[in-house]
């Protein structure tokens, strides 16, 4: 198979949005709720952050042990790095994740605003200003013969999507409603022309996940 570009675990709402309007330090996905969206993750025994015993086993626990399978870099848009926007005004601002970033590979950044690199633990940050193809091909050399995940959100995944470069993707629609935001999708079914896809509900009834791998 190679090198394959995985989006993996990335939530949606009924309505396709994966984030919702008015981004900000106090709400990274602006007016839609994390808990309502995420939960389905957070229940199963397998969650990082996950400090009791216990949790969910089965296609949950799975999907979530998945996310971490076999990667050895990511790509992300700026705006799951950072709520900032336009040019830095300095380079305090370090992402959300603290000291110790759940990475831990090569992080590759789109910004049309690059800044130097740093390395928080073991994952380092590059600020990359160029095209998809561009920006994979240097994460694939980064990943060392592993995998990429494309982290999101949804306005850099829809990017990849149209320069054709995804090969797998986990979507997790939750039965939640927006209306506004960033928007990966009218309807799962723009990706059928190039893509299989499993569509399967969660057995905890929180979210529908959808499974889609190129054709």
């Amino acid at each position: 198979m190679g090198q394959l570009l995985r989006v993996q675990n990335f939530n949606v709402s009924s309505d396709g949005f994966g984030a919702g309007e008015g981004q900000s330090l106090e709400r990274p996905f602006g007016h839609a709720e994390p808990g309502e969206m995420f939960s389905w993750a957070g229940a199963t025994a397998s969650w990082p952050m996950r400090t009791d015993p216990g949790g969910s086993r089965g296609l949950d626990d799975y999907l979530t042990r998945d996310y971490a399978r076999n990667i050895g870099a990511e790509i992300m848009g700026r705006n799951k790095f950072s709520p900032l926007r336009g040019p830095w005004e300095n380079e305090d601002w370090r992402g959300w994740w603290g000291d110790e970033p759940p990475f831990r590979t090569p992080v590759f950044v789109l910004t049309h605003h690059p800044r130097p690199s740093f390395t928080l633990s073991d994952t380092t940050f590059h600020f990359v200003d160029a095209d998809p193809a561009t920006v994979l091909a240097q994460a694939k050399e980064a990943a060392q013969g592993k995998d990429v995940r494309l982290g999101g959100g949804a306005a850099t995944i829809r990017e990849f999507l149209d320069a054709d470069l995804v090969d797998t993707l986990h979507v997790a629609v939750s039965p939640v409603k927006l209306g506004s935001g960033s928007r990966l999708w009218e309807s799962p079914e723009e990706l059928y022309d190039r893509f299989h896809c499993d569509v399967v509900p969660s057995p905890g009834g929180k979210v529908t996940h959808h499974l889609f791998w190129r054709k």
